[in-house]
């Protein structure tokens, strides 16, 4: 040791101690052998996985199943599912424009529907003062599925049916479905310059930040004006966007109509894809000087009998501009069908008897999703109100 040449700090190191668990590098061979090592125990756990997995579909007849065998098996599986369905009951509470449909729910379906009525007076002060039906002398709400028939006609009525709904979902409900017919602020989804209210993103706020039941709220809305609508709302609650067509077609048929007309392109993106077995008719405005008119911009009407489709009608004047378009093209005969008849300071009488728009329609077809207007249509008249309660009981089924 006396002999050892001195270990010079710039050329020599000490060697560190090797640590006891740690594994010497592989090196290129060794990971690619490793790598093959585990990619075989790896293959060999999913075939034995998928041998019995493969065992049940062989049992079920589902390995090697054709399209055709899947949807048979669709078919099936709704058929289950909307049995189970069609056997749940519901407590129902109405705003007192719609108390009348949910007696008729209950007198057509009493195994599904129960309807209890509900208080709306006020205090004194004009403030509410409402007591919902159903919680005594025995509380048959809390821990039940719930249906609320809404109207929203006015902003006093809106307020008050909030007031409900908050109340319901505090109270322990297995599930609330909001049925809203019509949604009255769809077409102000949007404002043309600042200090504008979108009302539309006014309740969707107040539908997104309902409390919660466990799950989401369901609203159920017929045929809105902007589709879009249906993303402001998020949160709590989920808009479930239906549509009214169902009910017409049948009289469509019976009425002879060959032929559906649409007043403008958006009616006819929203709409035509519901009507496969009739010919289409697009209609579109035009300036013709200092005046707007609606003329026919896709397909024919001559020697037709033609049905103007769209989802809501304020004064009627595009429809009236449409028909006259269609007449005017060789219609043998033009009728109409809204969802909503909305019809401000009684529109609706210009196309009756004796006004200036009368005679044009053969027949005006209307659900009575605005139930305070349709109850005052002549029924002697070219208008005829559709029902909507039956749709609401196949689409609480169906979920759309």
């Amino acid at each position: 040791r006396s002999l050892a040449a001195p270990r010079s700090s710039t050329t020599a190191a000490v060697s560190a101690p090797q640590h006891p668990h740690r594994r010497p590098h592989m090196g290129a061979a060794g990971v690619c052998a490793y790598l093959c090592v585990a990619l075989a125990l790896f293959s060999a756990q999913v075939h034995a996985f998928r041998a019995p997995l493969r065992a049940a579909f062989r049992k079920s007849g589902r390995l090697g199943a054709t399209k055709e065998d899947e949807d048979t098996r669709n078919v099936a599986e709704w058929a289950t599912v909307l049995k189970e369905h069609r056997g749940r009951r519901f407590q129902v509470i109405a705003a007192e424009a719609w108390e009348d449909m949910a007696l008729k729910l209950e007198r057509e379906h009493p195994e599904r529907f129960r309807f209890h009525t509900s208080s709306w007076g006020h205090w004194p002060d004009g403030t509410d003062n409402i007591e919902i039906g159903g919680f005594s002398p025995h509380n048959v709400i809390s821990g039940s599925h719930v249906v609320f028939l809404a109207n929203f006609e006015s902003n006093a009525q809106t307020l008050s049916q909030f007031s409900v709904i908050i109340t319901l979902l505090q109270s322990f409900v297995e599930s609330l479905t909001v049925v809203l017919p019509f949604y009255p602020v769809g077409q102000m989804e949007r404002i043309t310059k600042p200090g504008q209210v979108a009302t539309a993103n006014t309740y969707a706020q107040l539908f997104s930040n309902l409390p919660s039941s466990g799950k989401p709220t369901r609203v159920m809305v017929y045929d809105i004006h902007a589709l879009q609508t249906r993303f402001y709302v998020s949160g709590t609650s989920i808009l479930n966007l239906l549509t009214t067509v169902p009910m017409v077609l049948p009289r469509l048929q019976a009425a002879g109509i060959d032929c559906i007309a649409f007043p403008d392109d958006g009616a006819a993106k929203r709409f035509k894809t519901s009507f496969p077995d009739f010919a289409l008719i697009t209609c579109g405005k035009t300036r013709d000087g200092d005046d707007r008119r609606v003329v026919i911009q896709e397909g024919s009407a001559e020697g037709r009998h033609v049905c103007i489709v769209d989802d809501l009608v304020q004064t009627g004047g595009t429809l009236h501009e449409a028909g006259k378009a269609l007449v005017e093209d060789g219609a043998l005969s033009v009728s109409c069908f809204v969802a909503h008849g909305v019809f401000p300071n009684e529109a609706w009488r210009r196309f009756a008897k004796g006004g200036d728009r009368g005679g044009l329609f053969r027949k005006f077809w209307v659900t009575n999703s605005c139930i305070s207007v349709t109850r005052e249509l002549p029924t002697d008249d070219c208008f005829e109100v559709l029902d909507i309660a039956e749709q609401v009981v196949q689409d609480i089924d169906n979920f759309g």
